[in-house]
């Protein structure tokens, strides 16, 4: 007799999304009976929050006993950093952008402690999933860690991010469709697994932000519905037990496109237009994922440096191997050409691919 039984998962036990949060730090990793911590800020962001954050742990009595600026993520560094973090520290804070995050996050999977992950910007959903982008042998790839234990978003510190950080976060969010559909289809095709739970969270937060068209970027709003749904899908890919929920055709193309270009983009700029195209593709929510796009400005932030269409012809081509065994609407090879028509003859790509 088969026994079935249901999956164990972890989610953070600190979510906190509200203007001011940076100043509660103390009080929640108190709470939550911490002492001792290491801290990890993105360059640059020290000096803009890091008063703020030392002040709120000295008020809680939180030791720091531990600080470093984060600017290489090379894996083979990051574990042998990892082993000289002193041993009665009892949790890692990462504070700023996607490397300290990263950075925190995989030394904390490598000590067996918490992670409390504080992003000042909304690039991506990595600020609550359970992997790191890091450097291995030269190369950007994602690599399993732990989701966080817990995630302070303080909008007030997302609002002075630059635009181009919400813009990739758009291009990231709005990926899910792509990605649930790739997903979807793998199953028809492959029998590959499938997790109702982690798909319907994935695609409710698209449509969560979708009520927010046309809305300023900086309006505190709609980036708390930013916010909270890129963290929703780091949940879902903790769910699904792999990145699938969030992760489509159009992450292998921006992937790709990060080993052929002279000059990449951010990760959620490049995942943006994949989408777009990836969507048409799939003739998937065509409509839906173009007017997002254009009432946020994505399109005319683009634009204004356009992604260079030579490579991403080639990151296309280059797609379907980025992952073995990878079903996606890429895998049939007459989408790859219809993927470069499209390209040629789309009046939107000819503004943002040049």
């Amino acid at each position: 007799m088969i026994k079935f039984c249901q999956k164990q998962i972890f989610i953070p036990s600190i979510l906190k999304i509200a203007e001011g949060e940076l100043k509660n730090t103390g009080r929640y990793l108190k709470e939550e009976m911490f002492n001792n911590t290491a801290v990890f800020f993105s360059e640059g962001i020290e000096e803009l929050f890091g008063e703020k954050v030392y002040r709120s742990l000295d008020t809680a009595g939180i030791n720091v006993l531990h600080r470093d600026i984060i600017s290489d993520i090379n894996i083979e560094n990051i574990i042998h950093e990892a082993f000289a973090i002193p041993k009665q520290v009892d949790v890692l804070v990462g504070i700023g952008g996607g490397k300290a995050l990263d950075y925190a996050k995989y030394c904390a999977h490598v000590l067996a402690i918490p992670f409390v992950s504080l992003p000042t910007s909304t690039s991506n959903d990595g600020f609550c999933s359970p992997n790191s982008s890091l450097l291995v042998d030269g190369r950007r790839k994602t690599i399993k860690a732990k989701i966080p234990y817990g995630v302070i978003v303080d909008i007030d510190a997302i609002k002075t991010s630059p635009p181009s950080c919400i813009y990739s976060g758009i291009g990231d969010l709005i990926s899910k469709i792509t990605a649930g559909y790739d997903w979807k289809k793998a199953v028809e095709v492959t029998g590959e697994r499938f997790n109702d739970f982690a798909y319907i969270i994935a695609n409710n937060t698209v449509w969560d932000v979708l009520h927010y068209q046309g809305c300023d970027i900086k309006n505190p709003d709609f980036l708390f519905h930013l916010a909270n749904s890129l963290l929703m899908n780091g949940i879902s890919m903790e769910i699904a037990g792999y990145s699938r929920p969030a992760s489509g055709s159009e992450h292998l193309i921006s992937h790709a496109y990060d080993q052929v270009s002279r000059n990449p983009s951010m990760h959620g700029i490049q995942v943006g237009v994949a989408t777009y195209i990836c969507s048409n593709l799939q003739e998937n929510r065509f409509e839906t994922v173009r007017d997002f796009l254009q009432s946020t400005g994505f399109f005319d932030f683009v634009a204004q440096k356009p992604l260079n269409k030579e490579e991403f012809m080639q990151a296309i081509d280059l797609a379907p191997s980025m992952k073995e065994e990878y079903y996606t609407v890429l895998s049939e090879i007459r989408n790859i050409d219809r993927a470069k028509e499209f390209i040629e003859e789309d009046e939107i790509c000819r503004k943002i691919l040049t």
